[in-house]
């Protein structure tokens, strides 16, 4: 049902109101009368106490179909993403076969909307088969009818300078990005995590910190140099922080975002030598997160993005230097960026809005996402308890995978219900199951 009336949500920037929805857009913002106005096909939904926000975006997610089904498919992706108030979803080229054709990013956006969970955007691969050394059809791949703006090899990086120029050039034509994983490769061959005091006692190999540099700063000067949109993945490290305030204060096109887990844990977690703590780039020190903290305040940050890798078992359940790296996201992101701006008592949700929804949206290209509800818009949001907690248990996670680095934590703030066009995807925190589209 696309026709719904929110009772008293406090909604970011207006205050307590009622939201009557009418096939799928906001059709009244105010004190709305349930008796003269709500007809017996309008469903109605108690917000009193929950916070809406527009539907959160993620720039950053690894859908893993087609390929590797085992390890998520785009439902249970974007099942888990819904569950984590998350309205739109800008899935990662690196499945197999890469998407690096105008088939393949067709193929995963029908997914999307068969599933009918979460809008779904592919994102194209820079190069053939994520390898580097020829571009992928981003043509084809924009003029597709899933209409790809973003490209990235994220998982590996366009290390090659003369290969992300020719990209960057060519996105320029249609207003379009590049997605950079920034890593030196020459800097990491054999990493398994931060380098530092914490690796050197633990005898691992280290990931150390200008690799991710050394690539931003670099693609600054090509993103001022061809005019064109760079925006960096998983942004890790301070002097990182610093490159990029000092590009956007010169006026280069370039935006960032920092995962969750970049902002709540450190490199002391591989004390364990639990490989759920293993990923890429690796958890820093203590004051690289407390750079990222207040740089995403700052807005030197633009977004936050999951960075959701789901792994089965057999990828993730084994020694340290074997492990692939990735941990979830989608679920647990909204409570872990409340937690890094300031905890439920002191976060600015409009603060959380903007990085978590109206900036990503903004970067990805999707215009009907990311949009404070007024009449008229499509009704994408999220309505969510910021008195509320909830224990993280893997088994009750709507992904397929289960490598969450915070199971068994208490974590803030509960997704109550989350609406695309009106359709209740999530209502009082449940997966609703009548939702394809």
């Amino acid at each position: 049902m696309s026709n719904v009336l929110i009772k008293s949500a406090d909604i970011v920037g207006k205050g307590r109101r009622d939201v009557l929805v009418r096939d799928g857009r906001v059709a009244e913002i105010g004190s709305v009368s349930e008796k003269s106005t709500v007809a017996k096909d309008v469903e109605v939904v108690d917000a009193d106490g929950l916070v809406l926000l527009p539907g959160l975006v993620d720039l950053h997610t690894h859908l893993r179909e087609p390929g590797r089904e085992d390890a998520e498919t785009v439902l249970s992706g974007t099942r888990a993403a819904a569950k984590g108030g998350y309205t739109a979803v800008c899935a990662m080229a690196n499945s197999y076969p890469v998407a690096d054709t105008a088939g393949v990013v067709e193929q995963v956006a029908a997914l999307g909307r068969a599933a009918g969970y979460a809008d779904v955007q592919p994102i194209g691969a820079v190069s053939i088969g994520l390898e580097g050394k020829r571009l992928a059809e981003i043509g084809a791949m924009a003029q597709s009818a899933a209409a790809v703006r973003m490209f990235s090899d994220d998982g590996h990086c366009v290390h090659d300078p003369v290969l992300m120029r020719r990209a960057l050039e060519y996105v320029k034509t249609f207003d379009g990005l590049v997605a950079q994983h920034a890593e030196e490769p020459r800097l990491t061959e054999g990493a398994q995590m931060n380098e530092g005091a914490v690796s050197a006692e633990l005898g691992l190999p280290g990931w150390p910190s200008v690799a991710e540099e050394a690539i931003i700063a670099r693609d600054v000067l090509l993103a001022e140099y061809t005019g064109a949109r760079v925006h960096f993945c998983h942004v890790s490290t301070a002097r990182s922080v610093d490159i990029i305030r000092e590009a956007k204060a010169r006026g280069a096109k370039v935006t960032a975002e920092v995962c969750p887990h970049h902002l709540l844990l450190t490199d002391e977690a591989a004390r364990s030598y639990d490989p759920v703590y293993k990923v890429n780039p690796p958890l820093r020190r203590e004051a690289d997160v407390a750079v990222l903290r207040a740089a995403l305040v700052e807005g030197v940050i633009d977004a936050v993005a999951t960075d959701h890798a789901p792994h089965a078992p057999q990828d993730k359940e084994c020694e340290w230097a074997a492990a692939r790296p990735g941990m979830l996201g989608l679920e647990t992101a909204l409570s872990i960026s409340v937690l890094a701006l300031g905890g439920p008592a002191e976060v600015d949700w409009d603060v959380l809005a903007e990085r978590t929804s109206r900036t990503p949206a903004r970067i990805a290209g999707l215009e009907a996402h990311g949009r404070d509800p007024q009449p008229g818009t499509e009704a994408n949001f999220t309505l969510v308890d910021p008195s509320a907690t909830w224990t993280v248990v893997p088994e009750g996670l709507a992904s397929l995978s289960r490598n969450t680095p915070y199971a068994g934590m208490e974590l803030p703030v509960t997704v109550q219900a989350t609406f695309l066009r009106g359709r209740a995807t999530v209502l009082n925190g449940k997966i609703e199951e009548e939702t394809h589209s």
